[in-house]
Formats: structure tokens, sequence, C-alpha cells
């Protein structure tokens, strides 16, 4: 898509002078509101200081993840109003159940995926999920993702950058399939789906 195309090229030309700020502000405002993932500003900015990788993956984590407690705030606070003018209250509530039940599983598998986050961390606070186990959730969601590239990157350099390009998504949807099927093995061994 060429008018997404064009708004990463802008984003990360306007924001990767600033480096560590620019990197931790589009980590943030990704996880809330705007559409650009901070994946390819992270990668570029340890392609420039390869020894600053591994802390550009913790500015990362730390950016999405505040910015998803600010997504969180915005889905907590405006989503549910929202939403009841197009849904019925006791819809909600039965969604709000599903939804706390496996809430944690969710939100850390859609932090390591090219799925939006900012839909999970809206959701989260539209139905009320529990704050603690969403900031966890989005910890390991989100650092697995930002930690593994700026680790990766601090060793490989660019030579790794090449395989990402041709292989991330792959990579991702592989991740994904792994967690869910971690995910239905806990519950299968609990044998606790949350169906009644």
């Amino acid at each position: 898509m060429p008018i997404f195309t064009d708004l990463v090229d802008w984003t990360i030309a306007i924001l990767e002078p600033y480096g560590s700020a620019g990197l931790f502000l589009l980590a943030f405002i990704e996880s809330s509101f705007f559409p650009v993932p901070p994946d390819m500003l992270l990668i570029g900015l340890a392609l420039l200081a390869p020894a600053d990788a591994i802390l550009y993956g913790v500015i990362a984590t730390v950016g999405s993840v505040l910015g998803g407690i600010f997504g969180y705030w915005i889905g907590f606070k405006v989503g549910e109003p929202v939403l009841e003018r197009f849904v019925k209250k006791e819809h909600i509530e039965n969604v709000h159940d599903y939804f706390n039940r496996y809430e944690a599983w969710a939100v850390g598998i859609a932090g390591l995926t090219p799925i939006p986050y900012k839909v999970f961390t809206i959701a989260a606070g539209i139905f009320y999920l529990n704050p603690g186990r969403f900031i966890i959730a989005s910890l390991i969601g989100r650092g697995l993702r930002f930690m593994t590239e700026g680790v990766v990157l601090y060793l490989y350099g660019e030579q790794i950058v090449d395989f990402l390009k041709l292989y991330f998504g792959w990579i991702t949807i592989l991740v994904t399939i792994i967690a869910i099927l971690i995910v239905v093995a806990y519950y299968r061994l609990r044998g606790d789906w949350g169906i009644k």
C-alpha cells in the first residue's frame, strides 16, 4: 500500500533524528492510536549504532507498554460509551467475561505479532481487563518482540536485515502459532475452556 509506505517513510524521516526519544515516542503512540509500528525505526537506529541495539529494544518495550497503558485508558474512558451505542449492554458483558478469562494471552500474543497492538490495548480498557495482568502481558509480548530484535541486531547487525525483510512475516506467524498452541495446551491441561 503506497499510502502506508509513504506514512512509514515520513514517520521515520521525522523521528530518526531524535534517536532514542523518537523511538520512545513512536513506540508509545503506536500502542495507543498511531498506525506505524516502531520496528523499522528500531532497526534503523540499531544499524547506525549496533552497540546500542539492546538499549533500543528496551526503549521500544518501555515506550510501547506505557503507550499501551494510555490505549487502555482510552478504551476505558471513551470506548465503552461509544460501543454501547452500537451493541447491547448484555453482549458487551458477555464479551467482557470471555475477554477477562483469556485477556492476558490475547494481549501477550498480540504484542508479538504484526496485528495492530492498539486494537488490543483499547479493547482491554473497554472490557476493563485487570490492569496488572494487562501490564504484565504487555511487558512479555512487547518485550519479547523488541528485545529479540535488539539482541539479534546487536549480534548480527546489517547481515540479519535482509533475512528479517524476507522472513519477518513468517517468523511472527510461526511465533503466534506456537503461542496459541501453548495457550491451548495450558487450558486443555486445566480442563477450563470457559465454555458454559
